[in-house]
């Protein structure tokens, strides 16, 4: 911890001597001193929207944030989801990273101490961030004072049309906010602080070999009724924040920043009777739950990415198919830093061809917001044995809803039998998966008030059962096969014959 605070120290001298002989020069961090931590990755995508030519564009610099952290005392994780501006996320993910790392935290502490000293962390972090934008605020309020009361700026005469643009670039520089969803690892224990519309799962292997996933705490949403009631023991109306469902052009009901909600709240409508503050930057914190045995991986996600999995497939599946997707790369891929990426690529992938197929889902995928993707192993290894190889099936743009498409993934591990991750929730005859399940889990959802949780197994319907040793190949030359596309085959000729006899599609 003293190296720590020396780099830390260090840092701020260092910054100082360069703010003063050159204040346009760019400078670093002082977190990027701190050892990253190598058992996580990161996959990051810009927000984008799509034209009527179907090209994306990019409607605003990229406002998410995170950090991943290790010490001798602890590990730390968090992502970061910036509105109007990156100004607080940035703040958020240094001022954090020293509120948490500078000694706060040592292998003494309770569960309880913990969560004390995290809600702490985050009401210090808000408060000096509005300490940063105090004269700011205080310059804005005078300007205002000097303007004739309800004119539009557009209207204002010419002579105060020099204080109406300085307004705007102080409502600019002071304007934004960010929800957060932090991870920290302490004890080998897990502990989420959550604020906001951030997601954090927890995915953890079985002994019976299947997937268990787990959703930690809910977003603070007008969805969320333990919000709700909160709100209402302010003297809010639940019926009326559930209609409005936005709060300032906002769905969180918890964030940072956003002085127009923490300090003019009584000027928004929905927001007005409220005996104190309703928009709060207080954690919603969950653990610690015990690592010990655990196998698996921790994803925490930005709201832009959960949003843009949910309007291509819808919400009902999109924890499990984030479980999937992440399981399927690791299987695949040799970094952690690469399996984050492909991951954030194929959900950005899945959302651009929901809006191109101009069908059910495309109204709400007509844009996305910035995605962050963090995975942080847990006594898991990457594969250096198994491999999993996608089986594409051809995709017909005929408007007809008929059309079957199946996606199947092959399993081929050193040892053991070989299995599928298809989602057999709704298993048809021959174990094919339906439409719209994930690709690479089988997955079964549960749900309680704090945590979801889902399990995911592979049952080998749609491959031979054999061991692992070599196959040996029969008078052709050819091995067996490892899946049986009887079931496919017949579907196929079936859905794309134009006749009796035609349309026959089959191993030649």
């Amino acid at each position: 911890m003293r190296y720590l605070l020396i780099i830390y120290l260090f840092n701020i001298f260092f910054n100082l001597i360069v703010l003063v002989n050159c204040p346009y020069s760019t400078h670093q961090s002082w977190t990027d001193d701190l050892p990253l931590c190598q058992l996580c990755g990161v996959g990051t995508a810009p927000n984008c929207m799509y034209g009527p030519d179907g090209k994306s564009t990019q409607s605003h610099p990229n406002e998410d944030g995170h950090f991943r952290f290790s010490t001798d005392c602890c590990f730390l994780y968090g992502v970061f989801n910036g509105y109007d501006g990156s100004r607080v996320a940035n703040f958020v993910s240094q001022c954090l990273t020293a509120e948490l790392l500078l000694g706060q935290l040592n292998s003494n502490h309770s569960d309880s101490d913990v969560r004390r000293i995290l809600i702490q962390a985050f009401d210090v972090v808000e408060k000096s961030y509005f300490d940063t934008i105090d004269d700011a605020l205080a310059e804005k309020a005078n300007l205002q004072a000097q303007l004739p009361e309800a004119v539009p700026f557009h209207q204002l005469p010419s002579q105060f049309q020099k204080i109406a643009e300085k307004l705007k670039a102080l409502e600019q520089e002071v304007s934004g906010g960010a929800t957060a969803v932090v991870a920290l690892i302490l004890n080998n224990k897990l502990y989420i602080a959550n604020v906001g519309t951030n997601r954090a799962l927890l995915c953890k292997c079985t002994s019976d070999r299947q997937n268990q996933v787990i959703q930690i705490g809910r977003a603070h949403t007008t969805d969320n009724e333990e919000e709700l009631a909160r709100l209402a023991q302010l003297g809010l109306d639940p019926a009326r924040l559930r209609q409005a469902g936005l709060i300032a052009g906002q769905s969180s009901l918890r964030r940072i920043g956003d002085y127009k909600v923490k300090f003019n709240y009584t000027d928004i409508d929905v927001l007005s009777a409220a005996k104190s503050k309703p928009v709060i930057a207080e954690p919603e914190i969950h653990g610690g739950q015990s690592l010990d045995g655990v196998t698996g991986f921790l994803m925490l996600m930005s709201e832009g990415l959960i949003k843009a999995l949910e309007a291509a497939h819808g919400p009902e599946q999109a924890n499990q198919e984030m479980a999937a997707m992440v399981a399927a790369e690791l299987a695949l891929q040799s970094s952690l830093e690469a399996v984050a990426q492909s991951v954030v690529e194929r959900v950005k992938r899945l959302h651009h061809d929901a809006y191109a197929s101009g069908r059910q889902r495309a109204p709400h995928c007509s844009r996305h917001e910035d995605m962050t993707l963090l995975i942080r192993t847990i006594n898991y290894a990457l594969s250096d044995g198994g491999r999993i190889y996608p089986v594409s099936v051809p995709y017909s743009n005929s408007q007809s809803t008929s059309k079957t498409s199946v996606t199947l993934s092959l399993v081929m591990p050193c040892q053991g039998t070989l299995t599928n991750g298809t989602n057999t929730a709704s298993t048809l005859e021959g174990g094919t998966p339906t439409p719209g399940q994930s690709p690479t889990a089988t997955l079964q959802s549960t749900n309680t008030q704090t945590q979801s949780s889902s399990s995911s197994s592979g049952d080998g319907s749609l491959f031979r059962q054999r061991g692992c040793q070599a196959a040996q190949p029969d008078e052709t030359g050819r091995v067996p096969p490892y899946v049986d596309f009887t079931h496919f085959y017949r579907m196929w000729g079936t859905e794309h014959s134009e006749g009796p006899g035609q349309g026959v599609l089959g191993p030649q």
